[in-house]
């Protein structure tokens, strides 16, 4: 296992009362669920259960909990993979065994688009997902907007061994659907032997070949990802935003009139748009607060710009908007992903806001793997060298 360093810092308390809001744990309004507990947990003490209200989850209660985020894989499984057994929730011996007991796991969106094997690590975090609730633990995941891009038919940035994998997992699926969990959760286990047996097939048969590949790919995708499609109704399961304990995760960014407009609201709604329930009822409206335009829940990047970008009084009106943000929700701090950090994980305007995209993908800066670490609101960067003669600096944080 590579080399760890943790750097811990404090997340101060908001300078503004938290104000009760409407969308508490208590409320009878959202439907619950309890994930089962056992003894196997990380504060070695009996936790209460996790319950989840919302469908998709929107509001976590997941008391005494450590809780890991992960930013942005887009496609590379290597990296993924490093990311998790880093931070002691994936197995190395490459078994794919989820080794974090009770931790509570969320990844940030942005798994697809810029590399080769997405499907596979959606396969590999559902799997992840049931084994971890076995042991009183869970996994989330956001959508990020290149989730939304390709339901939308968006295909501008798939690599060409994106397209490849779809075709194979729409051949491997074949005649499986009506099994379709453990189908789709087997998928990481053979997807590497697939892509190697398509790579002899294609060097063998030449160029004719290739484009006629390309061609099924693309036709691939679009079935897999359009509204309805099976893979599209996997990424419904999924929110835009979600609420963990005092933290909130989402991919972009959450403003006050997404709070206003309704947290369990917006994530329904973008999910009945992936299953395909608008194509069938003209009266839906398009998610397009949540999925479209600069200031949308997963294109926005108000939080995520530096300050040499900011004069000073911009500065204040961002950190206003943040907090009147956090106020509404009632938590303390926003974890989000979407823009890559080159200076790594990092916390901005008193830590309220944590920005966690690396640009670990090789398809984006292939930088080291980083992961937030929250326990008891204390919040820690968990980083691993890239050798073991690398040296980690400690980032400075404002």
């Amino acid at each position: 296992m590579a080399s760890l360093c943790l750097n811990s810092f404090s997340v101060p308390p908001s300078s503004l009362p938290r104000k009760p809001t409407e969308t508490s744990l208590s409320s009878s309004s959202y439907p619950s669920l309890l994930l089962d507990n056992n003894d196997n947990n990380y504060n070695h003490s009996a936790l209460k259960p996790i319950v989840v209200s919302g469908d998709p989850p929107t509001f976590v209660s997941a008391p005494g909990r450590r809780i890991l985020a992960v930013g942005d894989l887009h496609g590379d499984i290597k990296q993924a993979r490093s990311a998790l057994e880093m931070a002691g929730v994936l197995s190395s011996d490459g078994q794919d065994l989820w080794t974090g007991g009770e931790t509570v796991l969320v990844q940030l969106g942005d798994i697809l688009d810029r590399g080769e094997d997405e499907i596979a690590i959606l396969s590999l975090l559902r799997s992840l997902d049931k084994q971890a609730k076995a042991k009183g633990g869970a996994v989330f995941q956001v959508n990020g907007n290149h989730e939304t891009m390709n339901v939308e038919g968006d295909f501008r940035y798939v690599d060409s061994g994106g397209f490849d994998e779809c075709n194979d997992f729409l051949e491997y699926i074949s005649g499986s659907e009506d099994n379709w969990e453990q189908t789709f959760t087997s998928w990481v286990n053979v997807s590497e032997r697939w892509k190697e047996d398509q790579t002899m097939s294609k060097s063998y048969w030449g160029g004719p070949w290739n484009l006629l590949k390309r061609q099924k790919g693309v036709i691939a995708r679009s079935v897999l990802f359009r509204p309805g499609g099976l893979l599209a109704r996997e990424l419904a399961r999924h929110a835009v935003v979600l609420k963990v304990n005092d933290w909130v995760f989402c991919h972009g960014g959450l403003l006050p009139h997404h709070v206003a407009y309704g947290l369990e609201r917006m994530n329904k709604e973008v999910s009945e748009w992936m299953k395909g329930q608008y194509e069938n009822d003209n009266t839906l409206k398009r998610p397009f607060i949540a999925t479209r335009g600069y200031d949308s829940v997963v294109w926005n990047r108000l939080y995520s710009r530096d300050a040499p970008d900011l004069v000073d009084y911009q500065a204040k009106q961002v950190c206003s908007i943040l907090d009147e943000t956090l106020q509404a929700v009632g938590a303390k701090s926003m974890v989000v992903g979407h823009t890559p950090q080159t200076t790594g994980v990092n916390c901005k305007y008193n830590c309220s806001i944590w920005r966690i995209d690396v640009g670990m993908s090789s398809g984006v800066l292939n930088s080291r793997p980083e992961v937030l670490e929250i326990i008891d609101n204390q919040a820690k960067v968990i980083r691993c060298k890239r050798d073991r003669h690398s040296e980690l600096q400690a980032a400075a944080y404002t």
